[in-house]
């Protein structure tokens, strides 16, 4: 089972990517690595929900990319960081792990 999480964190990293060069994209070849991104990010994420429920795996998807997007913000583009918003990252953080808990086995 742990396999197909790390898909779903693969996907969620190709997600971050695209987001980020859908702001950041000015060359064609930034925009043609911005959609190889959406390509793999929701490759990964198809491939997943194969196996892993398909509204778990899209939330923890949706979940990790918020988490990286927002992060990567602060740290690597300036945008301004509060404890509100580090709360709510946390809470974030605490809601894919319970997903994850609690997502049944598969017959993997």
């Amino acid at each position: 089972m742990w396999k197909h999480w790390l898909t779903v964190v693969l996907g969620a990293i190709f997600e971050v990517s695209w987001v980020v060069g859908f702001k950041h994209a000015s060359t064609l070849l930034e925009w043609g690595a911005t959609a190889v991104a959406v390509y793999l990010s929701f490759y990964f994420l198809i491939r997943a929900s194969r196996h892993i429920p398909a509204g778990t795996a899209y939330a923890v998807f949706v979940g990790l990319g918020t988490l990286g997007t927002t992060t990567l913000g602060m740290v690597a583009f300036g945008e301004p960081v509060s404890w509100a918003k580090i709360g709510l990252i946390l809470l974030l953080l605490i809601g894919i792990g319970g997903l994850q808990t609690i997502t049944e086995k598969g017959a993997d």
